[in-house]
């Protein structure tokens, strides 16, 4: 279960741990497997001479001896969760590298510009203690007092709020514009002033945002163009300029950076070919496992040898614990393999309509209980895949949990997926005329009229869990 939940891009990481830990384990490569494959279809008398003596040995000493045929099975012995399965494709094997993208941190990029400003050692180690307090959004949220306490009790440097105030200023100078502000307003403003060339829009902006901020965030835009006293073009101009501004700095830097960057790899695959929809599985960063030969050697000898010492005796349980240790270890690996394929099977099938066409007004109203009806498996082990597992398609790559939703009844009678009723919301809601948003009722009138039988309260919640702003929100000039 717990590799279950080992997504696709953690999975060979995983392995190499259990690599390191088992020294039983070990990782067979594509040459060594083809060689061994052609061997073990013309098996030599030799290797039989080989495996009845051993057997024969087990059994002159069967009191003291281990059971070979235990350790030999050749089934086990390679990760055929792998090469047995319809989703193996060699050509996947070529290159498992990932690329690596060297950058600096949104806080070493502050540092790297406070290097450039000539302070004294003291005001240097505060002004570092400053950029440490501002989050990734680029704001300083920490209250002044407390990094007053920070400075004196973990660096033994005694300061106090005018200080801390005047390097906050002047590391709100600093690239990306606003960073370093203690709200929106003041963020806002230091990207305004940072302006060099102000115009009537641009003053007119600063005022606003100076006196009539509240007003501002509420959208009363009538109310504010009765207070400043200006034509329709000059106040539009102006509110565009303060809708121009990045309300959060920090993430203008951190965008391009590795951190924030969310490489996705895909645990499936599903191709359309020819109109029929074809799945696989990724298994490329799961490295081919077997029982190392030599372990499996020493259990051999240990058989052979008549008179067995106490030390030779500890030594092979030992082997027998890591021996087991890796079967396990394959078993698991190949049964996580099994179950995510027969789970997204299922999931594609009963979206097969969606899968083919990608328009999500075919999505099936399908609830966990459903997949595990037709997987036969426990209700939390289908959760467990559906909320980490990502499938790629032609139309796009999913979580897999995207594609379950509840169920709504129509006028007719019929069931709908709420994805079908959320993805109307969005239409609607981005073709209104943004001067005069659709209200909650509006939007329960519009799915009423379409058949679709749902109150104002759970439009609400739709449109809040597409986080939609509400209709006030959402107006424009």
């Amino acid at each position: 279960m717990k590799l279950l939940q080992v997504p696709t891009d953690q999975l060979e990481q995983r392995i190499k741990e259990e690599l390191e830990i088992n020294p039983a384990l070990e990782e067979l490569n594509q040459d060594i497997f083809d060689a061994e494959k052609s061997d073990n279809d013309t098996i030599s008398s030799d290797n039989e001479m080989d495996s009845s003596e051993s057997m024969d040995d087990a059994s002159d000493y069967s009191d003291e001896n281990i059971n070979l045929s235990d350790y030999f099975d050749e089934s086990d012995n390679t990760a055929s969760y792998k090469y047995n399965s319809m989703d193996y494709n060699p050509d996947d094997d070529d290159d498992r590298s990932n690329p690596i993208s060297i950058h600096i941190t949104f806080h070493e990029y502050l540092e790297q510009q406070l290097g450039l400003v000539p302070l004294e050692d003291k005001y240097f180690q505060i002004a570092k203690q400053i950029i440490g307090s501002i989050d990734e959004d680029g704001y300083m949220r920490r209250e002044i007092d407390a990094i007053v306490d920070d400075l004196a009790f973990s660096s033994n440097i005694m300061t106090d709020e005018k200080e801390i105030l005047e390097l906050l200023f002047e590391i709100q100078k600093f690239d990306p514009a606003g960073v370093g502000a203690r709200d929106l307003k003041e963020c806002l403003l230091l990207q305004l002033d940072r302006i060099e060339q102000k115009n009537v829009y641009i003053n007119l902006a600063i005022e606003i945002l100076t006196n009539s901020f509240e007003e501002f965030t509420k959208k009363h835009y009538d109310k504010l163009q009765k207070i400043y006293e200006v034509d329709d073009v000059i106040f539009k101009k102006s509110i565009e300029e303060i809708l121009k501004l990045n309300p959060k700095p920090g993430s203008a830097y951190n965008e391009g950076g590795a951190k924030n960057t969310q490489h996705i790899i895909p645990d499936f695959l599903i191709e359309n070919i020819n109109g029929e929809l074809v799945l696989r599985l990724n298994s490329k960063n799961a490295p081919e496992l077997r029982v190392s030969d030599s372990f499996r050697e020493m259990l051999t000898d240990y058989n052979r040898t008549k008179e067995k010492s106490k030390q030779q005796k500890e030594a092979v349980m030992f082997i027998k614990q890591k021996i087991d240790g890796a079967k396990w270890f394959i078993d698991a690996v190949r049964q996580r393999q099994q179950t995510l394929l027969k789970t997204m099977k299922a999931i594609m099938e009963f979206q097969y309509d969606y899968f083919l066409s990608g328009d999500e007004t075919e999505l099936h109203p399908m609830i966990l209980k459903d997949i595990a009806a037709l997987t036969n498996l426990d209700i939390s082990t289908v959760s467990r895949v559906a909320n980490s597992k990502y499938v790629q398609t032609e139309f796009g790559t999913f979580l897999l949990k995207n594609f379950f939703s509840e169920s709504l009844s129509t006028d007719s009678g019929e069931e709908v997926s709420t994805r079908e009723v959320k993805k109307i919301l969005t239409d609607h809601i981005g073709a209104e005329d943004k001067k005069k948003p659709l209200s909650d009722e509006k939007l329960t009138q519009i799915l009423n009229d379409a058949g679709y039988n749902i109150a104002r309260r759970t439009v609400a919640k739709y449109r809040e869990q597409l986080n939609i702003p509400v209709a006030r929100l959402r107006k424009e000039l």
